[in-house]
């Protein structure tokens, strides 16, 4: 294993972008940017990625990312994505691992997270890590648009 978790830095922005981008998390209307930038301001501690440290390059190689938070009631899961030449290789499951301790940590009793219907490649990942499946509906309101 040539791979580490370590909490986020800005230096990670456009490796960690394109890693949404391969992996089919990121949409038109919302800026993924802007989305580390907030999340930079309000318990950036949980936000991970995984550093490739055998790539041999300058500027490090993200494998794979998890931005996590909580709320006083409950904690999230965002953006859990990894490299699809390097999937299969335990590094969601080290991501999701060390962002249940982080929030564990917070006392956080319960952690959720959403999965866009169709997605059953990731539904059967969170199966195998514990994670009970309920039918709920989600409703939202954007505040800020990402022009």
């Amino acid at each position: 294993m040539n791979w580490a978790v370590r909490a986020f830095d800005r230096a990670d922005t456009e490796s960690v972008v394109a890693l949404w981008d391969e992996a089919g998390l990121t949409r038109p209307w919302n800026d993924p940017r802007l989305d580390i930038e907030r999340k930079l301001t309000v318990q950036p501690e949980l936000f991970l990625v995984v550093e490739d440290f055998a790539s041999g390059k300058d500027e490090p190689t993200i494998l794979g990312s998890v931005m996590a938070g909580y709320d006083g009631h409950r904690g999230w899961l965002y953006y859990l994505a990894t490299a699809t030449s390097h999937r299969h290789q335990g590094i969601a499951r080290a991501l999701v691992g060390e962002a249940e301790r982080l929030l564990l940590a917070l006392g956080c009793p319960k952690v959720q997270l959403m999965v866009r219907e169709g997605n059953d490649t990731v539904l059967g990942l969170y199966d195998a890590l514990g994670y009970e499946r309920f039918s709920v509906s989600n409703t939202g309101k954007r505040l800020i648009v990402d022009a």
